[in-house]
């Protein structure tokens, strides 16, 4: 099967969907309901797209960078509860997800949030959190120096649409810090 993965055009009144082959594959030592949230990123490494982040990402990414920068309080309001865990179960379950037909931008805006929550070793991890931030952005695993370039590329395009979402770089930080620091 194929999912979705939405590439901007220059203007994000044109929006182009290419399918990919990609498939969550889940990591036999973990249950069938835990296979891509909650697992650690480099399990997700085997799904991970060519900036070496795993697909769920970029695919929420890209359908919020379309979708949501925009959005007035973006990552603020929560999204649906029964959307965010319909979602999440399909990723678990390896399943197509199409989040233009079954999300919406707070939904998918939580998903994220979530996604990053539930990761078992914080992108930040406790254990190098004392040392300076020059040092701790050298010292992060491959594959947590990935999520955390893609992840701010992303919340810096949110944070230029501030004027319309109120996403101020301050309220982007309330927001993720605590998901990335624990």
């Amino acid at each position: 099967y194929h999912l979705p993965v939405f590439v901007p055009q220059k203007s994000f009144s044109s929006v182009q969907v290419r399918h990919t082959t990609n498939k969550v594959s889940p990591d036999p030592q973990f249950s069938r309901e835990r296979s891509t949230f909650g697992v650690p990123l480099e399990t997700l490494l085997q799904d991970a797209n060519q900036c070496g982040v795993p697909s769920l990402l970029t695919q929420m990414v890209e359908y919020l960078e379309v979708f949501g920068l925009e959005r007035v309080g973006i990552f603020r309001i929560g999204g649906s509860a029964n959307k965010v865990k319909k979602l999440r179960q399909k990723y678990n379950q390896g399943e197509k997800v199409d989040l233009i037909n079954d999300g919406d931008v707070d939904s998918v805006a939580s998903l994220l949030k979530l996604f990053l929550k539930e990761l078992p070793v914080a992108v930040f991890p406790d254990n190098i959190c004392s040392e300076n931030l020059k040092q701790l952005l050298t010292c992060l695993p491959k594959a947590h120096q990935n999520l955390l370039q893609f992840l701010s590329a992303f919340l810096l395009k949110v944070a230029t649409y501030s004027e319309v979402n109120f996403m101020t770089l301050e309220n982007l930080a309330i927001v993720f810090g605590p998901v990335l620091f624990r």
